[in-house]
């Protein structure tokens, strides 16, 4: 029989706010979260405008020198983990970092630091190509980096799925606990591709709303008027358990 899997924990960094108090605030009172864009100069853009995450201070979550070797959306996932893990007040120990897991998906991955990567190649040569750029661009390591941030140990994967990437982690995280390769995983999607190549791909897509003069009626997917998406980014991290080791602490 497939073990029964419970949420213990929930942690969020969105544009609504970071933790889950802010974020159901956002959700239950009306508050302007899509604008222009700030996170570089989008003059020339079809679309302006996004919703940023604001007031992010990763070193909350990490050290500066950590911080400094982590793209936006690893950042994110950090940040979420530590929040999640506080929520469900579960802590990591050398008895049970085994039996934890990691399962955070991205759709981007680390587009930020590639984006500034291909300018340095461009402007300065081959020799000033950042050797990180790997470790910052590829999707998989917001699970990696969250794994070796909290020391656990037990199954390590990443879901690129596109739109439907965060609710297939869980659902391939949930899976891992009913077939017993883990008692606890840390599952979710962390996002940040609010950046000049992205938001340029998107519009040369067509894919994306812009209505740059109406920011707050933009994002409308079920009207007849709907012209496009508006690009978020945050991220969502649950703490997933076996029901018996949850009921068992």
């Amino acid at each position: 029989m497939r073990r029964r899997v419970v949420v213990t924990g929930l942690g969020l960094i969105t544009p609504l706010g970071l933790g889950t108090e802010a974020f159901w605030e956002g959700l239950t009172t009306p508050r302007r979260v899509v604008g222009p864009i700030t996170r570089f100069d989008a003059t020339g853009f079809a679309t302006r405008i996004a919703a940023e995450v604001k007031a992010f201070d990763p070193t909350q979550f990490m050290d500066r020198k950590d911080a400094r070797r982590a793209s936006r959306f690893i950042q994110f996932a950090i940040a979420a983990t530590t929040l999640a893990l506080q929520d469900a007040q579960l802590q990591i120990t050398d008895a049970n970092r085994e039996h934890v897991g990691v399962l955070i998906g991205s759709g981007i991955g680390g587009i930020d630091y590639m984006d500034t990567q291909v300018r340095a190649l461009d402007r300065h040569g081959p020799d000033r190509v950042s050797p990180f750029l790997p470790a910052m661009m590829i999707s998989d390591m917001a699970s990696g980096m969250v794994s070796i941030h909290f020391g656990v140990k037990g199954p390590n994967l990443c879901a690129v799925t596109a739109c439907s990437t965060g609710a297939d982690a869980i659902g391939l995280a949930m899976r891992l606990i009913q077939y017993g390769d883990a008692e606890v995983m840390l599952a979710g999607g962390a996002e940040a591709a609010i950046e000049p190549i992205g938001i340029a791909g998107f519009c040369a897509a067509r894919a994306m709303s812009t209505r740059n003069d109406d920011p707050e009626r933009a994002s409308r997917p079920f009207d007849a008027q709907r012209d496009g998406f508006v690009m978020g980014e945050g991220a969502g991290v649950l703490v997933l358990e076996s029901l018996e080791h949850a009921q068992a602490r």
